[in-house]
């Protein structure tokens, strides 16, 4: 027993288990503090009519444990029997995780401002300030991202002078290597501000039909019909024709019925005119504009012409009122003792008399 007493006293007091046991100290002491201050921020946020300070306090919660974690037991290093090498070591990685840590919070901190920015008025009823900030605080972190990659690699003993300097002799190398880059990058920013599509709306490009799904600093995704994703950059797609079918506040109808021939002028008016009345009183078509009228003698029918728009968005609804005006028009047709036509054609056979052989001799 003392033999083994004797071994975990050992164990326990090398510096490998002395640093272990200061770190789980540190974490432990750093979650209490952390839930103590919480609970003090957060009755002090409930006190405010805002509630940006109530999501401040939530978002760096973990940032704020992690940091205090790693700055005990930066100051716990100077009691732990450690030579200089090690020790410096430690504190190097303690600098360059902080720095990290800093940067998670500056993210979570973007995050919630561009939440905070969304919330106002301005931004509510401008679906373009709203993308612009999106786009706003994508480049925040990247800036945020670089600076804190910067600074780190600072504390690792490399020499930001001499990078710079070779950043700024293979500027020109880089400069040809990423024209693409910078060409989807500032296309990225053309969306942002001309706003031709935004996520979410469903649109044409190309011969493609889907839904954006986000709009990235490089490319933008688009979900097809398919459910497939096709990405697209941003420098091609800022300078394509972009059919945005979100923007439209009505669809249009638009068929063209066929009346079989034999349909007498006064069947033809009443199918013409129960049609447009059919349009005049439903609800959902737009009043303005609705089109009935006989447009052509066709081969094989005699072709009406309807135009008329919904007043609805979605694809969907419009399809649903479509079919039931379309049932609706047959129903008409067949009332007034009508029908469709379909393609036909009529072949006159005439028989001709036999011809006459010229070369026989005539009769004596």
């Amino acid at each position: 027993m003392d033999s083994i007493r004797s071994s975990v006293q050992g164990w326990v007091t090398s510096p490998p288990a002395l640093t272990a046991i200061v770190l789980l100290g540190a974490y432990v002491v750093a979650r209490i503090v952390t839930t103590v201050l919480r609970a003090i921020l957060v009755r002090v946020a409930r006190r405010t009519t805002n509630v940006w300070d109530d999501r401040l306090v939530a978002r760096l919660a973990g940032p704020a444990s992690a940091l205090i974690t790693l700055q005990l037991f930066h100051v716990a290093l100077d009691y732990i029997p450690l030579d200089d090498k090690s020790t410096k070591m430690l504190a190097t990685a303690v600098t360059t995780l902080t720095v990290f840590i800093v940067i998670w919070a500056a993210f979570r901190a973007i995050d919630l401002a561009r939440g905070g920015l969304e919330m106002r008025s301005w931004a509510r009823d401008n679906p373009a300030s709203r993308s612009l900030l999106a786009l706003g605080a994508r480049f925040a972190k990247v800036a945020v991202l670089i600076l804190g990659t910067l600074v780190a690699l600072s504390h690792l003993g490399v020499s930001i002078a001499s990078l710079v300097a070779g950043l700024g002799i293979g500027g020109l190398v880089i400069a040809l290597a990423a024209q693409k880059t910078v060409e989807n990058l500032f296309g990225a920013v053309s969306i942002g501000i001309d706003q031709p599509m935004r996520e979410g709306d469903y649109i044409r490009v190309y011969d493609i039909y889907g839904t954006v799904e986000k709009i990235g600093l490089r490319s933008t995704r688009v979900r097809t019909q398919d459910r497939t994703i096709v990405t697209i950059p941003n420098g091609e797609l800022s300078n394509q024709r972009v059919e945005n079918y979100a923007h439209r506040e009505r669809i249009r109808l638009y068929c063209v019925i066929g009346l079989e021939y034999g349909t007498s002028a006064t069947t033809t008016r009443a199918i013409i005119t129960a049609f447009e009345q059919l349009l005049v009183n439903h609800p959902k078509t737009w009043k303005e504009q609705i089109v009935v009228r006989l447009v052509a003698l066709g081969s094989s029918s005699l072709d009406i012409e309807v135009f008329a728009w919904f007043q609805t968005t979605t694809f969907d609804d419009f399809g649903k009122m479509r079919q039931d005006i379309l049932l609706s028009f047959m129903e008409i047709v067949e009332k007034e003792g009508s029908a469709l036509a379909f393609p036909t054609r009529t072949v006159h056979v005439v028989n001709d008399p036999p011809a006459t052989n010229r070369l026989a001799p005539p009769a004596s």
